[in-house]
């Protein structure tokens, strides 16, 4: 599943969103793209998880 993060725009703002995702999931594969300003997750878990570790991380998060 892929989500546009409108605000993230560096590596601290990546390593929030991987750190919540890997909470929710340890097993998840989280792949951040700074220039596109998305995230992509490999997870069994729902988006809507998902949607509310990238909010519990401080960001807005909207499937694309």
């Amino acid at each position: 599943m892929k989500f546009h993060v409108r605000e993230m725009s560096c590596g601290h703002c990546t390593a929030a969103i991987t750190k919540e995702i890997t909470a929710l999931d340890p097993e998840a594969n989280v792949s951040a793209d700074l220039n596109a300003r998305t995230v992509e997750v490999a997870t069994e878990r729902p988006s809507a998880a998902v949607i509310d570790a990238i909010k519990a991380a401080g960001y807005e998060a909207a499937p694309v």
